[in-house]
């Protein structure tokens, strides 16, 4: 790919776990980065996240106290779209809603210059859906990076079927000058990752519902037999079953598959207010000094 102008500006939209992440990076990497939210009380809980993240890669010997301070000094908040509007390129990182995102789009694409570069992080939604609520479906792309964004490598870059070719370039050119490894990905719901991992979450759990083995056996099996840092259960607590059902419900609709559908247990345990590691209790419960697994029908 040709070599396109350097991104210097950024906006990030939404700074909760993954518009922080994202703001943090984008300012280490030496980007004056802008960040939206939609509240003073928000905003100062990302600031909060953002600041608390660096001074552990600085405790932690990843960072140099300086190198903090300026990447600390390039950033700057707001809660006023308009302040957004002289960004190079603008990142949206808030709730997966489509209404939600075209809305904002909608109102961005009034204040931004026409040459700014739009970007969502949606995990799961067609980036089609939310660039078509704007006049510059050439100039929009995803861009769907991974929690926790500080540490994970991959971003994924998503184009749709009217991106411009120097929109994705300059796009692609960008996560490489983070020091994040970009993928290509054409515009279908999940895109890489979530299309093969989303499956393998859901049929985990439907196995659990068919009495294969228990919670931690499951886990233990793909652990040990598979060589995976976590089982696919834990990691659905991790990911919050809240998400994955929204996340498989959201692919579901766009893929008509029978894979991507949520399975019944997933549902009423989302519908009892058990997401996950996020409240204490999913899979496991998460409270105590180590995780101890639901009981279900399934027994030694």
């Amino acid at each position: 790919m040709s070599e396109k102008p350097s991104v210097e500006r950024v906006g990030v939209l939404g700074c909760g776990l993954m518009g922080s992440g994202i703001a943090e990076v984008c300012a280490r990497a030496g980007k004056s980065v802008i960040v939206c939210e939609t509240s003073d009380e928000l905003l100062a809980a990302g600031r909060k996240r953002i600041e608390a993240s660096m001074n552990r890669a600085v405790s932690k010997e990843k960072l140099d106290a300086p190198e903090r301070d300026a990447a600390l000094a390039r950033l700057s908040y707001t809660t006023t779209l308009d302040d957004l509007a002289d960004a190079h390129l603008i990142i949206e990182a808030i709730i997966e809603d489509l209404e939600a995102k075209r809305a904002t789009f909608r109102r961005l694409d009034e204040r931004a210059p026409r040459s700014t570069i739009f970007a969502s992080n949606t995990s799961s939604l067609a980036i089609s859906d939310i660039a078509a609520a704007t006049g510059r479906a050439d100039r929009f792309v995803g861009l769907h990076f991974f929690n926790p964004v500080p540490v994970m490598a991959l971003v994924e870059v998503v184009r749709t079927l009217v991106t411009a070719d120097e929109t994705f370039d300059r796009a692609f050119h960008f996560v490489r000058e983070i020091g994040k490894v970009p993928v290509a990905a054409k515009d279908s719901s999940g895109f890489v990752v979530n299309l093969l991992l989303v499956p393998f979450m859901l049929d985990a759990i439907r196995q659990l519902e068919r009495g294969v083995a228990t919670i931690s056996d499951i886990d233990t099996a793909m652990v040990l037999g598979c060589g995976h840092p976590m089982g696919p259960l834990t990691l659905c607590d991790f990911v919050g079953l809240d998400t994955l059902h929204r996340i498989s419900e959201i692919m579901y609709q766009e893929h008509r598959e029978e894979r991507y559908a949520p399975p019944p247990l997933l549902r009423r345990l989302v519908t009892l207010g058990r997401y996950g590691k996020k409240n204490g209790r999913g899979f496991y419960d998460w409270n105590g000094p180590e995780p101890v697994p639901l009981a279900l029908w399934v027994s030694h």
